[in-house]
C-alpha cells in the first residue's frame, strides 16, 4: 500500500511550521529578548535626549553638589555616597536572581523561593532609597516644574548658574529616574507572582524553572540600565 503526502503535510515539515524553536531558544524567552530590546530603544531615546541637553549647555549642575546628602543622616558632604549604596542594593539583588536562576537549573525549589525573597527585598530597598531621594530633592525644591530660588551652590563656578538648564535638568532626572523606578517596582511584582507560583510548586510540576530565567532576563535589564542611568545623571 503505497503512502502518499498531501501538499499541506509537505508545508508541516518546513523549518517555519511551528515545529521547531527558532535559533533553538525557548518562545517565551526569545519575546523577552524582543521586548527587552523595544525597551532599550526608549531608554537609549531619554537618555540621547539628556545627553544632547547636557553637552549643548553653557552651564549644568553639578552632581557631586546636587547629591550630596544621605536622607535621615547627613544634609551636606557625602556626595555620591548614598545613590552608592542604591546602585550597590541593585547589584545584589541582580546577584540573587542569577542564583535564583542556577537553583531552578538544579530544580532546588527551596532555594529558588529564598533567593527570589532576597531579590524582592533587594528591589524593595532600592525603591524606597529612591523614594527618600526624591523626597529630599522635593525638600531642597527641585521637581518637574520647579527648582530652587538659590541655585549658586549647585554649580561648581560661582555665576554660572541657569534657571533654564537647571529646568531641565531636574525635569529630565524626575523623568528617567521615574521611569526606571516603575520598572523596577514591575520587577517586583512580577517576581512576587513568580515566588507565589514556586512556593505552589507550579514549576516543579512542570519540571522545569523557566520562567524564574525569564523574569531574571528582565530583572538584569532594569540593573543594567540603571549602570547607564547612574553614569549619565551622577558621574558625567
Amino acid at each position: 500500500m503505497s503512502t502518499t503526502v498531501s501538499q499541506i503535510d509537505q508545508v508541516k515539515t518546513t523549518p517555519w511550521a511551528g515545529g521547531r524553536e527558532p535559533f533553538s531558544v525557548e518562545y517565551g524567552k526569545m519575546m523577552m529578548w524582543f521586548f527587552l530590546l523595544s525597551d532599550a530603544f526608549t531608554f537609549s531615546s531619554l537618555l540621547i535626549a539628556y545627553g544632547a541637553l547636557r553637552f549643548s549647555a553653557d552651564a549644568w549642575p553639578s552632581a557631586e553638589l546636587v547629591f550630596q546628602s544621605v536622607p535621615g543622616m547627613i544634609d551636606h558632604g557625602a556626595p555620591l555616597v548614598f545613590v552608592g549604596i542604591m546602585t550597590f542594593i541593585l547589584i545584589m539583588s541582580s546577584v540573587t536572581m542569577v542564583l535564583a536562576v542556577e537553583a531552578g537549573h538544579r530544580n532546588a525549589k527551596k532555594e529558588v523561593a529564598w533567593w527570589m525573597v532576597a531579590t524582592v527585598i533587594g528591589g524593595f530597598m532600592f525603591l524606597g532609597c529612591q523614594a527618600l531621594e526624591w523626597s529630599h530633592l522635593h525638600h531642597e525644591g527641585f521637581w518637574w516644574g520647579s527648582i530652587p530660588k538659590e541655585l549658586d551652590h549647585f554649580f561648581k563656578e560661582a555665576g554660572t548658574a541657569s534657571p533654564t538648564y537647571t529646568q531641565q535638568f531636574a525635569n529630565l532626572f524626575f523623568t528617567i529616574t521615574g521611569f526606571h523606578g516603575f520598572h523596577v517596582f514591575s520587577g517586583v511584582i512580577i517576581n512576587i507572582i513568580i515566588l507565589i507560583n514556586v512556593l505552589a510548586g507550579t514549576y516543579e510540576r512542570r519540571g522545569h524553572y523557566l520562567m524564574v530565567e525569564k523574569v531574571g532576563l528582565y530583572w538584569h535589564f532594569v540593573d543594567l540600565v540603571w549602570v547607564f542611568v547612574f553614569t549619565f545623571f551622577y558621574l558625567v
